[in-house]
C-alpha cells in the first residue's frame, strides 16, 4: 500500500478538514505531518461546528487511527483543550489518537518569542498568528528543541529550565513576566494531561502499517503558497506544507507516496501579510467574504478575498504532484453575474503564466479571463446531473486548465453537501 496526501493548494483556509473528514471512511489512519495550533480544520455535520488545530481531522471516526506526526509542533495547553472539547462531545480519544515521540514542543517561551519578533519587525511583520510556531521550528533546525519523547526522561525539567535561560537571555529587557507566570504553570498541568494520549515510535508505526496493507491518509496544514521553500516567501510559515513535507513529516519514503488530493476554493483567500495577486478590495470581495464567513478558524481575523488565481494554482498542482482536486466553496459564487479567472501576470512588462521567484517585491498586475455565472443556489444539489450548466462549464474550463480532474465538489459547509465525482 502506499500513503495518500490530501493538502491545500492556496494560501490555507482551503476547507482540508471537510475533506479529510469526508474521504476518513476509505482509511485506516490519518496522520497530520506538519504546522502546530495556528491550523485551523472546520469540520461541519449534524448541525454541529468542530474546529480542530493540531488532531488530525479523522478522529470523529471511531474506526480510524488518528497519528500527530514527528513533522507538528505541539502546544500541550491547546491540545489539551481540544482533547476536551472533544471529550464533551462523546469522542474518546484515547483509542484512536496516536503522538509522536520526535515532535517538538512549543514553550510558553516560544509564544513570547515569536510576540517580540513581530512587534521588532513594525510594518514588515508577517502576520504571525502568535502561537509560537516559528521560534520552535527555529530551535528544532537550531537542534536546542525539546521533542514529546523527552517528557519522559529524567533530565526533562533541566532541558526545560535551559532552553527558557537561552529565550530569556533573547529577550533582554522586553517584559515577559507578565507572559509567562500563568502559562507556564497551566503548561505544565497540560503536558501531564497529555500522559493519557500514547506516544509512539511514529515512523515504524508508519511504515509496518505500509507493510501490513493500511490505508493511510497524510493530512497537510496550511496551504502550499505558505511553504517555507516554495510559497511567497518571507510571508510564509515554517514548514514544508507540500507533499514532501510527507516525507519528513511522517517517516515516509517517495517511493510510498500514492495519490495527492489537492484542495483549493473556487476563489482566493489569504490571512495576514504577504502578496494576493486577485484580491478584491472592493465591494466585491468584502462580499465574497461575507457570503463565505471568511474569518479565520484559528484568529478570527478577516480573510482578504480574491478572484482564482491559475498561475499560483497551477504552480501548486506542480510541486505537489496533485492527481485529484477537491473544489471547495462554490456556493459562496452562487450569486454573481460573472466569475473572473486570472490566466496571467503582468510584471514590468511581462507576461507570466507561472508563478514567478519574486511577487512580493513587484507589482504584479493580473489577466483575466470572464467567465458566466450560475446564479443558482447549489446548496441542495447532491448531483452533478441536477447542476446548472454554468457551473458545469466553470469545472470543465479549470480541470482543462490545471490538468486534473476535480473530484470532489463543496457546495456547503456541510458534510452532507459534497458531492464525489470520481
Amino acid at each position: 500500500m502506499k500513503v495518500d496526501v490530501l493538502l491545500g493548494l492556496q494560501w490555507g483556509d482551503e476547507g482540508k478538514g471537510k475533506i479529510v473528514d469526508v474521504v476518513t471512511p476509505n482509511y485506516d489512519i490519518i496522520g497530520r505531518f506538519q504546522g502546530g495550533p495556528n491550523a485551523g480544520h472546520t469540520l461541519i455535520f449534524e448541525g454541529q461546528k468542530q474546529v480542530l488545530h493540531t488532531i488530525p481531522s479523522g478522529i470523529f471516526r471511531s474506526n480510524t487511527v488518528n497519528l500527530i506526526g514527528n513533522g507538528v509542533v505541539i502546544d500541550p495547553i491547546t491540545l489539551k483543550a481540544e482533547i476536551l472539547e472533544l471529550e464533551e462531545k462523546g469522542v474518546d480519544v484515547s483509542k484512536n489518537l496516536l503522538i509522536s515521540k520526535k515532535a517538538h514542543l512549543i514553550l510558553p517561551t516560544h509564544k513570547v518569542l515569536d510576540k517580540y519578533s513581530e512587534e521588532q519587525k513594525g510594518k514588515a511583520k508577517i502576520g504571525s498568528t502568535l502561537k509560537g510556531i516559528g521560534p520552535t521550528y527555529m530551535d528544532k533546525t537550531g537542534r536546542n528543541g525539546i521533542r514529546m519523547g523527552d517528557t519522559s526522561s529524567p533530565k526533562f525539567k533541566d532541558k526545560y529550565d535551559s532552553l527558557v535561560t537561552k529565550h530569556k537571555k533573547m529577550l533582554g529587557d522586553y517584559e515577559y513576566q507578565s507572559l509567562l507566570s500563568e502559562v507556564e504553570k497551566d503548561w505544565f498541568e497540560a503536558l501531564d494531561f497529555l500522559k493519557k494520549v500514547p506516544l509512539i515510535d511514529s515512523e515504524h508505526y508508519i511504515n509496518q502499517a505500509i507493510n501490513d496493507g493500511k490505508k493511510i491518509l497524510a493530512e497537510g496544514a496550511q496551504g502550499t503558497l505558505l511553504d517555507i521553500d516554495f510559497g511567497t516567501y518571507p510571508f510564509v510559515t515554517s514548514s514544508n506544507t507540500v507533499t514532501a513535507g510527507t516525507c519528513t513529516g511522517l517517516g515516509v519514503a517517495p517511493n510510498k507516496i500514492g495519490d495527492v488530493i489537492g484542495i483549493f476554493k473556487a476563489y482566493c483567500t489569504r490571512v495576514g501579510s504577504g502578496p494576493f495577486p486577485t484580491e478584491l478590495d472592493d465591494e466585491v470581495g468584502e462580499n465574497i467574504r461575507k457570503i463565505g464567513h471568511e474569518y479565520g478558524a484559528t484568529t478570527g481575523r478577516d480573510r482578504r478575498c480574491g478572484w482564482i488565481d491559475l498561475p499560483a494554482l497551477k504552480y501548486a498542482v506542480m510541486i505537489n504532484g496533485v492527481t485529484n482536486l477537491s473544489m471547495m466553496k462554490a456556493d459562496v459564487l452562487d450569486t454573481f453575474e460573472t466569475i473572473q479567472v486570472c490566466t496571467h501576470y503582468i510584471i514590468d512588462g511581462e507576461t507570466y503564466d507561472y508563478l514567478p521567484y519574486d511577487i512580493v517585491s513587484t507589482e504584479v498586475t493580473p489577466v483575466y479571463t470572464e467567465l458566466k455565472g450560475w446564479n443558482k443556489d447549489l446548496t441542495a444539489l447532491r448531483s452533478m446531473d441536477d447542476a446548472p450548466k454554468e457551473f458545469l462549464d466553470y469545472i470543465k474550463y479549470l480541470e482543462g486548465e490545471l490538468n486534473v480532474p476535480i473530484g470532489i465538489v463543496s457546495v456547503g459547509p456541510d458534510r452532507e453537501q459534497t458531492i464525489i465525482r470520481n
